[in-house]
């Protein structure tokens, strides 16, 4: 869905008055730049002239179910954008654009969306706000909802004026306003080329997902590696495009580009922008010469996200409409924005620029950011070997992350830790690890090994007298070769004799309780209690 803040383009204080629906009917264009196709569009008024105000457009739900909800979400959208900026609308005008299908006319187009119009109408009664008018636009001519007298809305419809004779086209010329096609049109300047060019396309994304996926999860150093090539790259390409400006029409223009920019080298720049840090370097190409060679290159690369890679195109599709939107051309950012969400609705950085283009932020701040950003990263080489120096990013890119999204959480690497390039290991899911260092062994089967909190065995005299021994010796006086302490309760009254013979019973009754397949026998624990116990054997 797009909501529109201000008229198109931005040309001035320029009024005009429309007295009739066959002249309101010929301004919708020129209030959103394009001509709408297959769209629903509504636009707010305010005050006693009905001056025009915030707008929503959306693309007509093909289910008739989802109709009501639709426009009740509409409502709410254009209700409370313009309370935002402007207060609250005093009405409403409504439009339904959409092509008559193969076997029917205008007039069997508008009877099919009546039941749209008609839950529109509901919506905007719920909030108070009264529809001032309600046109149906179809197969060049325009049908009321409101009014039902014969005499100004004939039942077989009014044809609409020729493009550029209206009073709106005329004004739109002197004001400068540029006329940029229908919506259709707009998006074909984006949509992924078909046919024999479309496989040669998979295979150089595939041989690319190949060569560069390994490189970019392998290590921070080489991943960054990967974003400096591919940032060369576009540069190249994009001095390239400068030595050739556009000719003819727009299909015309395209076209040219498309044969400047091979396969290959699209592959591995769309590969590369995945990568959320490369994408942010390249949104700063965004004025001047540098930024109009830029858009040519984010519309053929997106154009170049063919068959299964379709999602890739979330991330040239954003920088496009960010870089139209940067030199003024707003409708078509509002169409870039548009379809990367239609591709993603979860990408981050296209929802934020969408929101922004569409409640009038000022771009200058958008562009600050970004001038700080180059900088700030301009300055980081100079600090990378004090003690002063900020640990390397790396995005966590690889098959958990959707294709396209590039909204993955920070790696952060301490500079200690820092892979020097010719020392990196190329790590496979089938790689072994390398040698351990001396001792990780038996630090490794200490943690995967577990005591019980309870013991299997009854507790008996053998039990407490591993407890005894486990506990280091206590020596009479505390000098050097005392005798140790003779135990307690037993040594007293026993003689050597006894003492042997119980010692005798005793290791009998452990081993037997340690045999294998003895009852109460757990396998490994008397390897367990021996290391826990430091080695000190019963």
């Amino acid at each position: 869905m797009t909501n529109h803040s201000d008229a198109a383009g931005h040309p001035g204080d320029q009024t005009i008055m429309l007295r009739s629906a066959a002249e309101l009917a010929d301004a919708l264009p020129y209030l959103l730049g394009f001509h709408p196709d297959d769209s629903v569009v509504l636009i707010a008024a305010h005050g006693g002239r009905r001056r025009f105000g915030g707008r929503v457009r959306l693309g007509i739900p093909d289910e008739e179910e989802d109709w009501p909800s639709i426009a009740r979400q509409l409502v709410l959208c254009l209700a409370a954008g313009s309370e935002k900026r402007e207060g609250r609308p005093d009405g409403v005008f409504v439009f339904l654009c959409r092509d008559p299908r193969e076997g029917e006319d205008g007039q069997r187009v508008m009877q099919r969306l009546r039941p749209f119009a008609e839950a529109l109408r509901d919506a905007c009664g719920d909030h108070g706000l009264p529809v001032e008018e309600a046109l149906c636009l179809s197969d060049g001519r325009y049908w009321s909802y409101v009014c039902q007298d014969a005499r100004c809305c004939p039942v077989d419809g009014t044809p609409l004026a020729l493009r550029g004779t209206s009073i709106a086209a005329a004004t739109a010329a002197y004001a400068g306003i540029q006329m940029r096609g229908s919506l259709r049109e707009m998006e074909s300047r984006f949509a992924p080329v078909e046919g024999r060019s479309a496989f040669g396309l998979r295979r150089a994304l595939d041989a690319a997902a190949v060569a560069l996926t390994p490189r970019i999860l392998t290590s921070p150093a080489e991943s960054e590696h990967v974003a400096d090539e591919t940032l060369e790259a576009a540069e190249r390409i994009m001095a390239r495009l400068r030595a050739a400006p556009p000719r003819g029409g727009h299909g015309e223009a395209d076209a040219r580009d498309d044969r400047l920019l091979g396969h290959r080298e699209a592959a591995e720049l769309i590969l590369g922008l995945q990568v959320r840090e490369t994408r942010d370097r390249a949104a700063e190409w965004m004025e001047g010469d540098e930024a109009k060679a830029a858009l040519r290159l984010w519309r053929a690369l997106a154009r170049r996200c063919a068959g299964p890679y379709a999602e890739y195109a979330t991330a040239p599709l954003t920088l496009a409409g960010w870089v139209a939107w940067s030199l003024g051309d707003e409708p078509e950012a509002r169409v870039a924005f548009g379809m990367a969400l239609r591709l993603d609705p979860d990408y981050t950085f296209a929802q934020l620029l969408h929101r922004a283009c569409n409640e009038g932020l000022s771009v200058e701040s958008v562009r600050s950011c970004l001038r700080g950003q180059r900088v700030t990263r301009a300055a980081e080489p100079e600090a990378t070997d004090g003690p002063g120096a900020r640990p390397d990013t790396v995005r966590q890119f690889g098959p958990s992350s959707r294709p396209g999204t590039g909204e993955q959480p920070d790696a952060r690497v301490q500079p200690d830790a820092r892979v020097q390039p010719d020392r990196d290991r190329q790590l496979t899911p089938d790689a072994e690890p390398g040698p351990a260092a001396p001792g990780a062994a038996s630090r490794t089967r200490s943690c995967k090994t577990h005591r019980p909190a309870t013991p299997p065995w009854p507790p008996g005299p053998d039990s407490r007298r591993r407890k005894r021994r486990s506990r280091p010796p206590e020596r009479d006086g505390g000098g050097p070769g005392a005798r140790p302490k003779r135990e307690s309760g037993r040594s007293g009254s026993e003689g050597p004799g006894a003492r042997a013979q119980r010692r005798h019973r005793d290791s009998g009754a452990a081993s037997r309780r340690r045999r294998p397949g003895h009852e109460g026998h757990v396998p490994g624990l008397g390897e367990e209690r021996q290391q826990g116990e430091g080695g000190v054997k019963p």
